[in-house]
């Protein structure tokens, strides 16, 4: 699992923007980096445009080791279609990512923890790898023993995101399906995704 070093909220900052949309971000409010030359401005190049699409993407999904998420690349490559497409496809198939996805917990890196403790099972298999992938179809739900923790319950009900139309989520039972392979405009990111610009940056 990918250690933390610094503060989600750090990342926003730097990035420049709310990534994951909460509203206690401090981007809200301070919408320069961190540090005490966090305001000065910088001229961006094209390799700095998408150095930062692919920084951003990364760190959505948990700040994905950087080993694994070329590897994300180049399995994206491999299959046929459209390799932006392919990519945000694999990475919203991620075991966290889906769970995340359900309203299951408050943040991805709640997700990972959250399945790396084996609180999770797929298709009624115990299953606490956060970047296992989910097929279409594949049912996930919340162990019986997990199901009334605090947070999940406060995440189900929480009006800050929905749940997207390629998954499915019932939160009384704490289980959902996979539906279908989704678009890049079918996720609902909070900023603007350019995984176009991550595959010029891996494909120089």
């Amino acid at each position: 699992m990918t250690k933390r070093l610094e503060s989600k909220y750090k990342v926003n900052r730097r990035l420049g923007v709310n990534l994951w949309g909460r509203p206690k971000s401090p981007v809200n409010k301070r919408e320069y980096g961190p540090g005490q030359h966090g305001q000065r401005r910088k001229k961006v190049t094209d390799f700095g445009v998408q150095l930062m699409a692919k920084q951003k993407l990364r760190a959505y999904y948990g700040n994905i080791s950087e080993k694994q998420f070329r590897k994300y690349y180049q399995e994206a490559v491999r299959r046929k279609g459209d390799t932006s497409e392919n990519l945000i496809d694999l990475l919203e198939r991620r075991l966290d990512s889906v769970v995340y996805r359900m309203k299951f917990v408050p943040t991805v890196f709640a997700a990972r923890q959250f399945v790396n403790h084996g609180h999770v099972t797929v298709n009624g298999r115990r299953v606490n790898i956060p970047s296992f992938l989910v097929r279409d179809n594949d049912v996930i739900e919340v162990k019986e023993k997990s199901k009334q923790l605090a947070s999940l319950l406060d995440a189900a009900q929480s009006g800050e995101r929905d749940v997207p139309e390629y998954i499915q989520a019932d939160h009384r039972a704490m289980k959902g399906t996979f539906m279908r392979s989704p678009k890049l405009g079918d996720v609902p990111y909070p900023v603007q995704m350019e995984p176009n610009l991550v595959v010029e940056f891996y494909s120089r």
